[in-house]
């Protein structure tokens, strides 16, 4: 059996179905009050507990035989927030603990791009060999996920069997909560106006990040980190390709950069006053800009890896959306 945590979350409640899907007993830690919506209807057992509770964590390991561990609060407002490092960082340290007293043969831990230090574009392609930077002045989230990865490191290196997985941008169906991306795609599949800057960024798609953490657990491995990321595009492009799949014309406005940048030091307190879902801030506006030549060849030479098209996870995005009936 293995166990997954963040199993309800976009990348957890699909990593799930493939896992069930490939004959596997998965059990799924679930904190209390939790929608449990996206794992409806799967034969998966789900446990009540919390990655800050390790009385739950070491009741949730009796009979696995591994971990996924993908439980985390991301976040992409400014400032420093406690609460997601205390997830991310003290969360993840309580899963390593009990890992090694409980003796699972497997911990594949789900990083992020962001947790590696950030290089230009002049620099070259981020891989492997960049350093995870605890001290990443960009972001709360960032700095939370290179610390909870170099304590995972830090297991492996004491003899832990943990491998790190660093997916990009994930983008796709099964997308039960609404990403930031995901809910772009769907407002320019409902034909809502659209505004947007300059910029790309490298996206891959939910199903291929979920195949890559099994073939980590199988392939990886110990004290190795994989990036598994997808193609590089733009915003705009992703815009055209939902037009072209659903034949919807939509009113599109790009908004110069420096616009954009001026206009986003007032939007997070926006969002804290409205208690709306972030997508327009500095920190996304960062991104957008920030180098995103990444490279998966070390995961496709170790792993296999091998990601779809971008044009396919945008397909399938829109697919899934008509089905629930979201639009």
């Amino acid at each position: 059996m293995w166990l997954v945590t963040g199993a309800t979350g976009h990348i957890g409640n699909v990593l799930v179905r493939k896992l069930l899907g490939r004959g596997e007993k998965v059990r799924a830690l679930i904190p209390a009050g939790e929608s449990r919506d996206p794992l409806k209807g799967l034969d998966v057992e789900a446990m009540q507990g919390d990655v800050l509770d390790l009385d739950s964590v070491f009741a949730s390991l009796r009979g696995v035989r591994g971990i996924f561990h993908l439980a985390g609060v991301i976040s992409i407002m400014p400032g420093p927030n406690p609460f997601v490092r205390k997830v991310n960082v003290d969360g993840t340290k309580n899963i390593l603990k009990a890992a090694k007293e409980a003796g699972v043969e497997k911990v594949v831990y789900t990083s992020s791009i962001h947790a590696i230090q950030r290089v230009d574009a002049s620099a070259g392609v981020i891989d492997e060999s960049l350093p995870y930077d605890a001290d990443n002045p960009y972001g709360a989230y960032d700095r939370s996920k290179a610390e909870a990865t170099l304590a995972v490191l830090e297991a492996a290196h004491a003899g832990l069997e943990a491998v790190v997985a660093c997916p990009t941008g994930v983008i796709g169906p099964y997308d039960y909560r609404g990403s930031m991306m995901g809910a772009v795609i769907h407002d320019a599949a409902t034909a809502r106006p659209s505004l947007y800057v300059d910029g790309a960024y490298d996206f891959v798609d939910v199903r291929d990040v979920a195949e890559g953490l099994i073939t980590a657990a199988e392939k990886g491995k110990r004290g190795e980190s994989y990036i598994l990321s997808g193609n590089k595009i733009s915003v705009r492009y992703l815009l055209e390709t939902v037009r072209e799949i659903t034949g919807r014309k939509f009113f599109q406005m790009k908004i110069p950069f420096d616009l954009a940048k001026f206009a986003a030091l007032f939007t997070p307190m926006y969002y804290k006053l409205a208690h709306a879902t972030p997508r327009f801030t500095p920190y996304s506006l960062e991104v957008l800009k920030s180098n995103s030549n990444i490279s998966h060849a070390k995961a496709t030479r170790e792993l296999g890896y091998k990601p779809r098209s971008v044009y396919e996870t945008i397909s399938d995005t829109v697919k899934w959306f008509k089905e629930r009936k979201s639009f």
